[in-house]
This record gives C-alpha cells, sequence and structure tokens, in this order.
C-alpha cells in the first residue's frame, strides 16, 4: 500500500494545506450560506462562518493522496470521507434533517464496510469467532455512525471536537507507528495536520467553526482508524481499546441519550446537557470547561497506550473509572447547588492570575531568555550538526536570498516571508538536531535540552503572563503541550519512537519562541539575522558536502 510514506511530509503539508485554504473558504462563506448564527442553545453571540472543514478534510486528503498507492480499503476511506464532506458542506449551509444526514452517514460507512472489506470481527469479552461477517459488518455500520455523531455532538465549544480528536489520533498514530502499520500512522498525521491547521482559526474567540463537513469527517476518520487498527493492524491489542481510544465524546451521546430519554424529548433534537454544557451551568468559563474536558481525555488516550495489551476487563474498568468520576462529579455539583462563582465577575483562577501579571519578572526575566536562547540556539545549531543533506541545502540558499532581499527591501519584521523563512530555518534546525549531531553528540545534545528545556519554561511563563495578555494561553496551547507530554510517556515504548518525540518536542518549543519574538519587532532584529546566518550557513555546508 506505501509507496513513500515521508510522516514530516503528510504533516507538514496537511497543516499548510488547511491553513491556507480555510482563509480563501471563509471569504466565501456569507455567499454560500455558510454561517452559523447565534440562538440561545448556542455560546457564540455573533455569526461565524463554518469553513473550518474544508481545511480539516482536503488538509487530510491531499497528502495521503500523494503518499499512498490507492488499494481498495484506502479508496474507500477517501471515498467516504468525501461523501460525508459534501453532506456536511449541504448541511452547514441549508441545514439538512436528520434523515438526510443519516442517509449520507449511511452510504459513507457502506462504502468502507462493503468496498473496503473493513469490519469488526471481534469484540471484547467474546470469543474471536463470536460474530459472523455479515453480523460483524452490521455492527460495523452501527458503531462507525454512532462515532460519527459523537464526535459531532460534541462539537459545542470553540476547540472542544477538534482537541478531543487530536488527542484521539496522537495515541492512534503511536500504536501504529509501534506495530509499523504505515497506514494508521499515514492517515493519523494527516488528520493531525489539517486539525491543528484549522486550531489556530478555532481557539477561543472561534474566527470559524469546523462545521458538520468537519465534525462529521473527523468522527468517521477515528472510527475507520480505531477498527483498522483493533480488528488488522495488531488484533493482539484488547478488543475494548476502542472505549479509551474514541474517549469522552461516546460517554457524552450516550448520558445525553438517556436524559433526553428520561425526559420525554425528541432523540435528535439538540439539547444544553452535554458535559460541556454542564460545566459552563456549573459557573466553569468557556476556558476551563475546555481544559477540563481536554484533562479527561488526556488520561483516556493515555490510558489507552499503557494497557493496549492488558485484559478487556482492565481496559474497560479504566474507562469507567475515568469517564464516571466527571460525570459523578457533574451530577453531585449538580444535585447539591455547586456554583464555581456566583454573582458573575472573574473566576477565581482568572483573578489570581491578574494578580500575578502585574509583576515585571515573570514577564521581562522570561521575554529576556526566550529573546537570547531562539536565535543562539538557532545559529548554534546550524554550525554543529554533522551534515547537511542536499536538497536542505538548496531550500536553505533560496530561504537565505529571500530573506537577505526582503531585509533590505523593507523592515523585515511586516514580511510574511521573512516570518514564513523563520519558521522554516526553526524546523529545519530542530530536524538536522536530531537527525544528524555533529561531534560530541551526547554532551551537546544533553544541553541542548537543558536549554530547550529552559526556553520552554520562559516561553510558558510569558505567554501566560505577558504585559496585556497578547501571549494568553488559549485551549489549543494547552492541547498542544499535553500532545508533547503524551508522546514524551509514548517514547518508552519503542526506543526507535525517541528521536520522533524529541523533533516534536523541540520544534514546538522553536516555532513557540519564534512566535513571541516576531509578534515583538522591536525587539526581533536578532532573530531575523540569525535566520539569515542560519539559512546561510546550512546552504554553505550542504553544498560542500
Amino acid at each position: 500500500m506505501q509507496s513513500s510514506l515521508n510522516p514530516f511530509f503528510v504533516f507538514t503539508l496537511a497543516v499548510a494545506v488547511s491553513m491556507l485554504l480555510i482563509p480563501l473558504v471563509r471569504r466565501l462563506a456569507p455567499r454560500f450560506g455558510l454561517v452559523d448564527l447565534p440562538d440561545p442553545r448556542k455560546v457564540h453571540t455573533t455569526p461565524v462562518p463554518r469553513v473550518g472543514g474544508w481545511g480539516i478534510t482536503i488538509g487530510c486528503l491531499a497528502p495521503l493522496l500523494l503518499s499512498f498507492k490507492l488499494d481498495p480499503l484506502l479508496q474507500s476511506f477517501v471515498l467516504a470521507a468525501l461523501v460525508l464532506f459534501l453532506f456536511g458542506v449541504w448541511d452547514d449551509a441549508r441545514q439538512l434533517g436528520h434523515w438526510t444526514k443519516f442517509a449520507g452517514q449511511v452510504g459513507a460507512v457502506a462504502i468502507v464496510v462493503l468496498h473496503g472489506d473493513l469490519y469488526v470481527s471481534r469484540l471484547p469479552f467474546l470469543a474471536p469467532d463470536a460474530l459472523s461477517p455479515a453480523l460483524g459488518k452490521a455492527f460495523t455500520m452501527f458503531a462507525m455512525i454512532g462515532a460519527i455523531n459523537a464526535v459531532n455532538h460534541s462539537d459545542g465549544l470553540d476547540g472542544l471536537a477538534a482537541g478531543e480528536s487530536l488527542l484521539s489520533l496522537l495515541a492512534i498514530a503511536v500504536l501504529g507507528y509501534v506495530v509499523g502499520d504505515a497506514l494508521a500512522v499515514g492517515v493519523a498525521i494527516a488528520a493531525i495536520g489539517g486539525i491543528l491547521g484549522f486550531l489556530r482559526y478555532n481557539s477561543y474567540p472561534a474566527r470559524v467553526f469546523m462545521g458538520d463537513a468537519g465534525s462529521q469527517v473527523l468522527g468517521f476518520t477515528l472510527a475507520f482508524l480505531v477498527v483498522y487498527l483493533t480488528q488488522v493492524a495488531n488484533t493482539a491489542i484488547s478488543a475494548a481499546l476502542p472505549l479509551l481510544l474514541l474517549g469522552l465524546p461516546i460517554a457524552d451521546i450516550l448520558s445525553v441519550l438517556f436524559q433526553r430519554i428520561k425526559g420525554g424529548m425528541n432523540w435528535f433534537k439538540a439539547s444544553t446537557n452535554h458535559a460541556h454544557h454542564r460545566l459552563l451551568a456549573l459557573g466553569f468559563d468557556h476556558y476551563e470547561a475546555v481544559i477540563i474536558i481536554y484533562t479527561v481525555q488526556v488520561a483516556l488516550v493515555v490510558g489507552a497506550i499503557l494497557l493496549r495489551y492488558e485484559s478487556d476487563l482492565a481496559v474497560t474498568g479504566a474507562y469507567c473509572a475515568l469517564v464516571g468520576g466527571l460525570f459523578a462529579g457533574l451530577i453531585a455539583a449538580e444535585r447539591r447547588g455547586w456554583r464555581l462563582r456566583r454573582g458573575g465577575g472573574r473566576s477565581r483562577v482568572a483573578a489570581a492570575i491578574g494578580a500575578v501579571v502585574r509583576s515585571g519578572a515573570l514577564r521581562d526575566g522570561p521575554l529576556l531568555v526566550i529573546l537570547s536562547a531562539v536565535p543562539s540556539f538557532m545559529l548554534l545549531g546550524s554550525l554543529w550538526v554533522g551534515t547537511v543533506p542536499h536538497d536542505f541545502a538548496i531550500v536553505a540558499g533560496i530561504l537565505a536570498a529571500v530573506v537577505a532581499a526582503e531585509m533590505f527591501r523593507t523592515r523585515a519584521g511586516d514580511s510574511l516571508l521573512v516570518r514564513a523563512s523563520v519558521y522554516a530555518a526553526a524546523i529545519f534546525c530542530a530536524y538536522l538536531f536530531v537527525n544528524y549531531p555533529g561531534v560530541g553528540a551526547e554532551p551537546v545534545r544533553f544541553v541542548g535540552q537543558v536549554t530547550v528545556l529552559t526556553l520552554a519554561g520562559a516561553i510558558v511563563i510569558y505567554m501566560r503572563f505577558a504585559a496585556k495578555q497578547e501571549f494568553g494561553t488559549t485551549p489549543t496551547d494547552y492541547l498542544i503541550v499535553f500532545g508533547v507530554l503524551a508522546l514524551a510517556v509514548f517514547s518508552g515504548v519503542e526506543v526507535n519512537s525517541r528521536s520522533v518525540v524529541e523533533l516534536v518536542a523541540l520544534a514546538t518549543v522553536l516555532l513557540y519562541g519564534c512566535e513571541v519574538v516576531i509578534a515583538l519587532p522591536a525587539r526581533s532584529a536578532a532573530l531575523h539575522v540569525a535566520t539569515l546566518a542560519t539559512l546561510a550557513i546550512l546552504a554553505v555546508r550542504g553544498a560542500l558536502a
């Protein structure tokens, strides 16, 4: 199936397509009715374009089509995703009825089950041959449609459904990597890239929503990967693992259905009894509610990695304990009439942060570390790496010429080309530092790791406590931190995966550091000079190699 899978290429292209496509479609959203209007059930108060699903879907599919040969299984995934995307766009523009949406979901899932021949053949607590093919296919149809709707209904706060899905996809990517399955890794990484491109426009307050075109494709992608991973790629793992991998959306939709049935409500009518609505009703603000749900989801996906070879009973017990803890807490708080805050006003967390922000040391000290560490790491890294591949040298040379021309022609701080070159130089340094170490590799790498940890701490402090909150953290920032920490935990499963974790962590820290410096035009000259020097050094070293 694989032709030339390059995870770095797949991820980068997915992010780029998503980030570039969304602003373009956003301009056309009002013309085609792709706008989410406020109503009493929703938490936003102004119209928001529903076009994020375009970036997520096309950002995911584009690199897959370039990296894989289309066998029947991948054909079925692509076709089904496109069907759901088209039905989702139709719904975002015209507000389809439930049965029309359901027909689209059935058609899409049927493509995978019948054409791709992907279906559940084993269930937890049952013998491996307990399901006949016909029964397994019927169950797969039911389960995948359920997953699609679970993710679709979890899309109630900015970044929520995307963040939950991203965390699940991280776990699936790691599990696929452990068993060396290119399809699981490729699809998961492509979807992660599409989500990250979208999240930069969706973090609270959102500039775009993913809409049904995004949430249905995400739910389907997760369902497809979970079935493929547990039924095809690695049948040694627990058949109950989908509970942890699909995480909170499944429990949430079951809880909502139970409440609707108990209250005699319409099963399909939207309501405000999802977990995130209940957290908001208890007095948590938008930011806090999303972080709480992210935290539970992190615990679930980490559990999926650590318990993958444990018994079905152990996996199910862990799922029930984590999810049950959240809902038991909600029920107890609601019955006692507990509220985080009464009479309005800022939350205790926000008030405490406001007091700390007034301390200049929490702004100026970390900023000095960032301003000095980012350009220094990039410049010294370009000198230390052992080898610079020829293709890197060519690109670095072109970018160096672009930066030099832009710095001569105009203010570098105002140039998008210079900004893009800074980010490229940071990623190049991270990749070469990890994969092409120079002399004295271990001592230098240790010093580099300490430097990056120090830089990461400075960035976290500065972004959280910067004056005027220019860099106030968002749920997306916490999501990225959670992802890196989860990868650090997962790296213990395979020695070879540690370099991947190191690269992800290093690139994340450097990119955040660059973002901080670039946003301060009066302080960014050193970074621009260091970028030009770094790219020039890489170009020369690669040409002479």
